[in-house]
């Protein structure tokens, strides 16, 4: 499933002139530190050289570039371990999740932006943090076949999105993908109300499309699904019924063959034109 194209934000690569507060932090950050650590033996010696923040994030920032995302994670925790106070660890957070989701390791960015989020709500990118969460959800939704937990989990990050930051361009992707999953979900009810419809479960089947057609009502599905429940109301020999949901598929859907095949379903004619043929009925939902 493709994302929304997500790239290194210019801001969050290192000024190579940093301005005068950053360069105080870079000279004081460039000390050489000599730590004696001992082994188990007590003959082992780590020799360790703090780095300025400059040439750790930029490093990083190359890595990332250069689609070496599982170094690039590395070398942005590098950045908040050697320099935890300055702002480029702050960033550094947020780009070692990024790292994380783009090598499609999805729980450990979650991870990374939720450690982001609980210690920088304030943050100037907190929206991205959010909407990458969001993103890193969406990116494991499976198929319909299978259960639909993480699809909902997508759901509830990317609403949160829209909700928090109503005016932002991760709004609108957001509330897109959220469209994109609801259909999903609706997918997923039909799926099962298929089954249950070959298994010869008509009243199973029948509260599955009809659960499409009450919650899911802006998704692809719910012409099928209406179609659907015609079906089974005629399997049940309630032909009144099937009728009346015939008609509101016409209202709703005149030219869909949905439409065309549950009027032959119900009429046992075949019609050239459902427009013409369209059997109106006052009221969607009266017969659910």
């Amino acid at each position: 499933m493709t994302a929304f194209p997500v790239r290194v934000p210019h801001h969050a690569r290192v000024p190579r002139r940093p301005a005068l507060s950053l360069a105080a932090l870079v000279l004081a950050a460039g000390l050489t530190v000599g730590l004696t650590g001992c082994g188990s033996n007590g003959e082992d010696e780590l020799d360790y050289t703090e780095e300025p923040v400059e040439r750790l994030y930029n490093r990083a920032v190359t890595l990332l570039e250069d689609e070496d995302y599982e170094e690039a994670a590395r070398a942005f925790d590098e950045v908040e371990r050697q320099h935890p106070y300055s702002i480029w660890a702050t960033k550094a957070q947020v780009m070692a999740a990024y790292s994380h989701y783009e090598n499609n390791q999805y729980d450990d960015a979650i991870v990374a932006i939720d450690r982001f989020i609980q210690l920088h709500p304030g943050n100037r990118d907190i929206a991205y943090a959010y909407y990458l969460k969001g993103l890193s959800y969406y990116e494991q939704i499976t198929d319909v076949q299978r259960d639909q937990e993480m699809t909902r989990q997508a759901m509830a990050s990317l609403r949160e999105v829209a909700n928090r930051f109503p005016n932002t361009k991760y709004a609108r992707d957001a509330r897109f993908k959220i469209d994109l999953a609801r259909d999903h979900l609706a997918g997923k009810e039909m799926s099962v109300g298929r089954y249950y419809l070959r298994q010869k479960h008509h009243l199973a089947a029948l509260n599955r499309f009809k659960q499409v057609i009450a919650d899911y009502q802006q998704t692809t599905h719910v012409p099928e699904a209406l179609y659907r429940v015609v079906e089974t109301n005629v399997m049940l020999g309630l032909t009144g019924e099937a009728r009346k949901v015939a008609a509101v598929l016409g209202h709703n859907y005149p030219g869909s063959d949905w439409y065309v095949d549950a009027y032959e379903l119900v009429t046992g004619e075949r019609i050239a034109d459902p427009r013409r043929e369209t059997r109106w009925y006052d009221g969607w939902f009266d017969w659910l």
